[in-house]
């Protein structure tokens, strides 16, 4: 992959800062936002309408479907588009609570993000639905599978876990998960949004029955999307207005997401689709060759960045966990994590500070009482010597 050139792709980067930040949202390139701008450009009404204006609406949700149906390897039939992921979990949630009994029982993982964890506990709750816990290894950062043996059995209707951590970067054994849930005929979902970035998702390899993405965790705006079967959204009834169509996945979307941003999702993933010039084929093949030189690019700058905080007496990083995205948290001693983001920030370095949603997991390692950790997460337009600099940074700080 040649960084130079994808560099040139983002209007962001002449700022000059080292953007450290992408778990939370990546930069976006000009062909993103050219695309938004031309949606915005040419007339564009509401679905349903026998004039063209209409009828370009329609083109822009079909495109879309379509394109993240590639990115994940799912059938366009069955992207549901929604403003967030949490958003589309809560709706998902809802509708599959319906279908529960008291007694029922279903596993969310202390891994998780919130949006992956909550909207199911709260949705159990409220039916009699007993929880259970997949519990992270606090030393590693790994979620063991094997625990799934005894957290699974012919009472679980669904299995909620991680493809990857945005706090610690953990990516677990999702398809080995899924085999169990589906051995006792629970369903599985899956939140992608971490993992899509850094390498090709592939639904059916997962064994996700729902997976999760956020175009804006590669480089497109602000919409997110539920990937399923058609055929399992149609056994669904999701609460809904009267006049929105009842077929799928119409009937799961409250209020379609902006026109505009559905061409900008479009182009995002034609814009992974072309960071490496060696692709060729259909738009899914692209993505495999591109993903590929992404996933290698990434990986030889983190094993840098990670290798070399972990060497520093003064710095924590959470979890060596052994399969990990481009993302690591830490702590420095005698620092809080907002001193430390501070400090960055004035070395021109964009980090966070806080618990990155991972409620659980933070509380689980202990670090929550002190602030949580500090999050760093490579993206494809990083460079070595940004990560030199990173290093150099974390390395220079003290308390004052």
């Amino acid at each position: 992959m040649d960084v130079a050139r994808v560099r040139g792709l983002f209007p962001g980067l002449s700022d000059g800062l080292v953007h450290a930040d992408g778990p939370a949202g990546a930069l976006v390139p000009e062909s993103v936002v050219l695309a938004v701008a031309q949606a915005m450009r040419v007339p564009v009404a509401d679905r349903g309408g026998v004039f063209p204006s209409s009828a370009r609406a329609e083109g822009l949700v079909a495109s879309a479907r379509a394109a993240v149906a590639d990115l994940v390897g799912g059938v366009s039939t069955g992207v549901v588009l929604g403003a967030s992921t949490t958003a589309l979990t809560y709706t998902m949630a809802r509708a599959l609570a319906r279908t529960w009994h008291p007694g029922d029982e279903i596993v969310v993982s202390r891994l998780d993000h919130d949006a992956n964890i909550r909207p199911w506990v709260q949705l159990a709750a409220g039916r009699n639905v007993l929880v259970r816990w997949a519990e992270v290894d606090i030393e590693t950062g790994e979620l063991p599978d094997w625990q799934y043996d005894e957290l699974v059995g012919p009472r679980t209707r669904l299995v909620a876990v991680t493809a990857a951590s945005s706090a610690l970067g953990t990516r677990p054994d999702v398809a080995a998960i899924a085999r169990r849930a589906h051995e006792v005929g629970a369903l599985v979902f899956v939140d992608g949004v971490h993992a899509a970035p850094h390498g090709l998702l592939d639904q059916a390899a997962l064994g996700a029955d729902f997976l999760a993405v956020a175009a804006d965790r590669w480089c497109g705006p602000r919409v997110g999307a539920v990937v399923a079967d058609p055929g399992l959204l149609a056994e669904l009834r999701p609460e809904k207005l009267l006049p929105v169509p009842d077929r799928v996945p119409d009937r799961f979307e409250s209020g379609m997401v902006a026109f505009e941003l559905l061409a900008g999702v479009t182009a995002a993933v034609e814009h992974l689709a072309g960071l490496s010039e060696e692709g060729t084929g259909s738009r899914r093949d692209r993505l495999r060759t591109s993903m590929a030189a992404v996933t290698a690019y990434e990986s030889g700058l983190f094993e840098w960045l990670d290798q070399a905080l972990r060497a520093m007496r003064h710095v924590q990083v959470l979890g060596p966990a052994t399969q990990t995205t481009p993302t690591l948290s830490f702590t420095v001693a005698g620092m809080r994590p907002r001193q430390v983001a501070v400090e960055l920030n004035r070395r021109g370095i964009c980090a966070w500070d806080g618990d990155f949603y991972a409620r659980e997991l933070f509380d689980a390692l202990g670090v929550n009482e002190e602030g949580g950790a500090v999050q760093l997460g490579l993206m494809h337009y990083n460079t070595a010597e940004e990560v030199g600099y990173l290093v150099d940074s974390v390395a220079e700080l003290r308390p004052r």
